[in-house]
């Protein structure tokens, strides 16, 4: 009986430290993730692939060259990056922008990882294309008949005008030039009494407007629309000034990628991700959002301006006391 135990014992060392049970207990993991689950028709949106295998590996990562699914087709395939994670394992990552000119709710097909004979799939996601509203007002019309009127601007006007005009226009242009010379006499002002206006700092801009905003309570009254309006537009405000990103000018796909290239604002872009998808959602999707998503909404606008603020400078006043007394206690040393 002892001799079968150190047999099962000797076989399961063996089993445990040969190449295939290293292998089995370190599988290799595929995932993908969307930077939001809703996409306007025509734009474009990232899907994020992720691999982990062993850093050995010859398998291979089948993308498909087209369309990821029937009609949400792959637009741009940018170049991995590969990083070593330790214990032998490395992490494989890629973006793929796809796009989609059909609306409608569209399930993707999983990604395939090809190692040998075995072939690892990634999870499936769903992607919903919200139709872009239609301006009935850039439809082009029939242009209306020509009316060939011989008509002047005296005709339109009243007898005493067309009489007098010139006199009348004679005495507001003086009356004009009168209040712009008193004007400046009165308010003219030596050198040393005049006081540069202080620009207001990005930060301290952003926190009124969110605190106006807050205060108009726009949910409340059942205009939800107009809130994540001015919520996205004090952010977009608040990168331009803060970090020179021309937010306004930007779709949030855009806004994203700006962040996630920006050192200062990399760690921080998940709650600036929670506002723009919420707003999208509702303004696009035309859906109406829970009381507490709104709530969600504005704390994660108000902790990213916080997590993003820049950090105190000291007065240089207070500066130059500091060195000279770091200096005297020198001096009497």
């Amino acid at each position: 009986m002892t001799r079968f135990r150190h047999i099962l014992l000797l076989l399961t060392l063996l089993f445990t430290t040969s190449p295939f049970a290293s292998s089995a207990t370190n599988p290799a993991s595929l995932k993908v993730s969307l930077d939001s689950a809703f996409l306007l028709m025509g734009k474009a949106t990232t899907l994020h692939i992720e691999l982990v295998d062993n850093e050995d590996s010859k398998g291979t990562l089948l993308i498909p060259a087209d369309s990821i699914c029937g009609k949400v087709e792959i637009l741009k395939v940018l170049p991995a990056d590969t990083s070593v994670i330790g214990s032998g394992r490395r992490e494989i990552k890629q973006d793929i922008l796809l796009q989609s000119f059909d609306s409608g709710t569209y399930r993707l097909n999983p990604l395939k990882y090809v190692q040998g004979s075995d072939t690892v799939l990634s999870n499936r996601l769903v992607l919903k294309v919200v139709p872009a509203m239609v301006d009935s007002m850039v439809t082009i019309h029939d242009y209306s008949d020509v009316v060939d009127v011989n008509r002047h601007i005296v005709d339109y006007l009243p007898d005493f005008l067309a009489d007098y005009g010139l006199w009348i226009l004679a005495l507001i242009a003086a009356g004009v030039v009168a209040y712009f010379v008193i004007s400046r006499m009165l308010g003219k002002k030596s050198p040393e009494e005049k006081v540069k206006e202080k620009p207001v700092p990005p930060y301290e801009k952003a926190m009124d407007s969110l605190n106006r905003l807050r205060s108009d309570k726009l949910c409340e009254q059942g205009r939800e629309k107009e809130f994540y309006t001015r919520l996205t537009d004090i952010l977009r405000i608040y990168l331009n000034g803060r970090f020179g990103i021309n937010a306004m000018e930007m779709t949030s796909t855009q806004i994203r990628h700006s962040l996630q290239s920006n050192e200062e604002t990399r760690m921080t872009r998940r709650n600036m991700d929670a506002v723009l998808e919420m707003a999208d959602f509702v303004k696009f999707a035309k859906m109406r959002p829970l009381p507490d998503d709104n709530t969600r909404a504005f704390n994660a606008a108000i902790q990213f301006v916080e997590d993003t603020k820049p950090a105190p400078v000291p007065d240089k006043e207070e500066g130059d006391e500091a060195t000279n007394s770091e200096t005297e206690k020198k001096t009497n040393k």
